[in-house]
């Protein structure tokens, strides 16, 4: 079990918050936070990591972390953490950037399996692919066996196909250790895939927290679908309007009123849904 219970004072993007956590996290769980930027995600996992200090209580599996008398060095917190950037050792292989985090051949042995690396061990980190090194990354992260793995939105500079394969592997990997793992994300497809917790966080403070279906499947009352996007054009066709919205990587064409389209504003956020509606699925 992980208790958190956390105060810091946070210059957002709207000026001074304070953010306020308090969190009981069971062991093994795979939580995903979510949100928009400069809400306090980041500032959580570096304040469990120790890199930021904080006021309140961090206890991790009866171990006390912070109190208002201790805080715990990084180092002594037994965590993994995977960032964006890889932070690999540019000057050792593949295989000495897992052992110098610890001398144990076995379990980097292991680790390289798991993840399809076991041919690149040799490398150094410049002649591999970005999504080789955010591999290597994350076994690195792991090779301490980890009380909780960090994760700041480690897969967000690959492709889509390299992501889902990249969140695959991280799901195998943390179905085989059983780590309890904290991951910042803004992807609603790799949320769902990979978590079985989700919290929100605005100005600081948790505003949903529950499973991935309950937090992002956007639907009220009888709709059958409901989807947020940035409206990005309106467009005035003979009598009717059609606005042109973006929904993830994609552009949607909606027609709308004339009375619609005086309240709407360009670049604002809008919710596209729908009633009666029978949709097909085929295969892209």
């Amino acid at each position: 079990m992980i208790k958190i219970e956390i105060n810091k004072k946070l210059h957002g993007a709207d000026g001074e918050m304070n953010l306020k956590i308090n969190l009981n996290i069971f062991q093994g769980c795979f939580l995903a936070l979510s949100g928009q930027s400069g809400s306090g995600k980041t500032t959580l996992l570096r304040i469990l990591a120790g890199l930021e200090v904080a006021q309140g209580y961090i206890e991790v599996d009866g171990e006390v972390w912070l109190s208002e008398k201790k805080c715990l060095e990084p180092q002594k917190r037994q965590i993994g953490f995977v960032f964006q950037d890889y932070a690999l050792f540019p000057n050792m292989t593949l295989e000495e950037n897992l052992l110098f985090v610890k001398k144990d051949k076995k379990l980097a042995k292991k680790l390289l399996e798991l993840t399809e690396l076991s041919s690149l061990k040799k490398r150094l980190p410049h002649t591999l692919s970005g999504g080789q090194k955010q591999r290597v990354s994350l076994c690195r992260a792991m090779m301490n066996k980890p009380k909780l793995l960090l994760m700041d939105e480690p897969l967000s500079a690959l492709d889509p196909a390299m992501r889902t394969k990249l969140q695959n592997e991280i799901l195998q990997l943390h179905k085989e250790f059983g780590t309890t793992t904290i991951m910042v994300s803004h992807d609603p497809s790799e949320i769902y895939r990979l978590a079985s917790r989700v919290l929100v966080l605005k100005l600081g403070k948790i505003v949903n927290d529950g499973t991935a279906k309950e937090v992002l499947l956007k639907t009220s009352g009888s709709q059958k679908f409901s989807f947020e996007g940035e409206l990005l054009e309106i467009i005035k066709v003979d009598v009717i309007f059609i606005a042109i919205v973006a929904i993830g990587q994609q552009l949607v064409e909606v027609v709308i009123s004339q009375n619609e389209a005086k309240q709407l504003t360009i670049g604002q956020a809008v919710q596209i849904s729908t009633k009666a509606f029978a949709p097909s699925i085929i295969k892209s």
